[in-house]
């Protein structure tokens, strides 16, 4: 095997994560409105921060774009496809990557996007990177997602995701590599809640992980704040010696009717070392910013010399290649057909719980009762136009 190549010192810098308002959108074109006060964050941050080291990455919460309206009043899937989300590269893409020029640094980003590579009229929950050159140079779906989220994911259209991309690691969880600030691996919220996902990024190589927002009651649960995803990050952290950076979305005016913001993801906007600790924390997310510094070099020094905590080098891979070959979520579940409402998916995640059941895997409690069902918002049966009509009124005709 020949001798790996020294790597080029990265100079230490400082990471922003920003937590900004956001504005639930029932149009793309009212993005807008949204890019506007990332916009005045980002200068805001910037000129807080710099002053210490150069910012070299600055991080937006997932709904930073578009909010979480297809979730919350469960819109058809090519509906929302069609008419909210967005393409990257893009009109959106291309407003931040001005400013990622202006300060030439990267920005990351999420929101759901379509693939029309992949399948016409499907979304995916989208992770991208814009460079400083203010192009954009790396893009990733979302592999997990909660049970109230209506996006595809490459799992439900395997087989065409495989076509296209082959069934390496690196398909799924492809890791950006640079000279200037280290190699990126970027996933989101749910992606989180499996330690496979960033155990997957590390082996192809990421030192920062980006992971942005989760909602309560994960990120209230406990005290003094950040929940359940705040050890998840921290553990991601520790367990494969990466930095993770962890904004979380900011308070959410539903539609632009919505006289106040409800904060539904419960903020502790956070950012891990590579040894665990957490380094930054916000307990607001109300247009609010997290900065540390990340020192790739220290990072690949720690890999490199220590014969502990840095786990990976002695993972005995063999015990536990057998514990994934039976499925549990099906796979192509959207590939024939447009991705079903929530409770319908209600139903695949009982079957799952069901076969875990079956296997011997999970025990069946002694006294079974009704487990969670969908809620809906109420039993106003009014469409989706009269909706849009009486929530976001004041923005349709702009």
């Amino acid at each position: 095997m020949p001798e790996a190549k020294a790597s080029r010192s990265v100079a230490p810098y400082l990471a922003v994560g920003l937590s900004t308002v956001i504005y639930g959108i029932s149009e793309r074109k009212q993005i807008r409105h949204n890019l506007e006060n990332i916009e005045e964050v980002i200068h805001a941050a910037v000129s807080m921060v710099n002053i210490n080291m150069p910012v070299k990455i600055i991080a937006l919460a997932e709904g930073a774009l578009t909010g979480f309206t297809d979730e919350i009043f469960d819109l058809p899937h090519v509906m929302a496809a069609r008419d909210l989300f967005i393409d990257i590269p893009g009109e959106e893409t291309e407003h931040l990557g001005r400013l990622a020029k202006l300060y030439n640094t990267y920005i990351i980003g999420q929101c759901k996007a379509r693939w029309p590579e992949v399948m016409a009229d499907r979304y995916f929950n989208t992770l991208f990177v814009i460079g400083p050159n203010g192009k954009v140079v790396h893009k990733a779906a979302k592999n997990h997602v909660w049970c109230r989220e209506r996006s595809c994911v490459p799992h439900d259209v395997y087989d065409r995701w495989v076509e296209l991309y082959g069934d390496g690691i690196e398909a799924f969880y492809p890791v950006l590599k640079t000279d200037d600030i280290g190699n990126i691996g970027t996933i989101c919220c749910s992606d989180g809640e499996y330690p496979e996902a960033v155990r997957a990024l590390t082996f192809n190589g990421a030192e920062v992980v980006y992971r942005p927002s989760e909602a309560t009651p994960m990120t209230t649960a406990g005290y003094p704040g950040g929940g359940t995803w705040m050890i998840q990050n921290q553990g991601h952290a520790e367990f494969n010696s990466v930095y993770m950076l962890c904004p979380n979305a900011g308070p959410v005016y539903l539609a632009a009717t919505s006289k106040h913001p409800v904060d539904i993801a419960g903020g502790s906007a956070h950012i891990v070392d590579y040894r665990g600790q957490v380094v930054s924390y916000s307990a607001s997310t109300n247009n609010s910013v997290v900065a540390a510094t990340v020192d790739i070099e220290a990072l690949r020094q720690f890999r490199a010399m220590s014969l502990n905590n840095n786990w990976l080098k002695d993972l005995r891979v063999e015990l536990f290649s057998r514990m994934y070959e039976k499925p549990i979520h099906p796979k192509n579940l959207w590939l024939k057909e447009e991705p079903k409402s929530h409770a319908e998916v209600d139903e695949i995640y009982r079957a799952n719980i069901r076969r875990l059941v079956d296997r011997g895997t999970w025990t069946k409690p002694a006294i079974e009762h009704p487990g969670c069902r969908y809620q809906p918002a109420g039993d106003d049966e009014a469409s989706w136009d009269e909706t849009k009509q009486r929530l976001w009124g004041p923005w349709l005709d702009e």
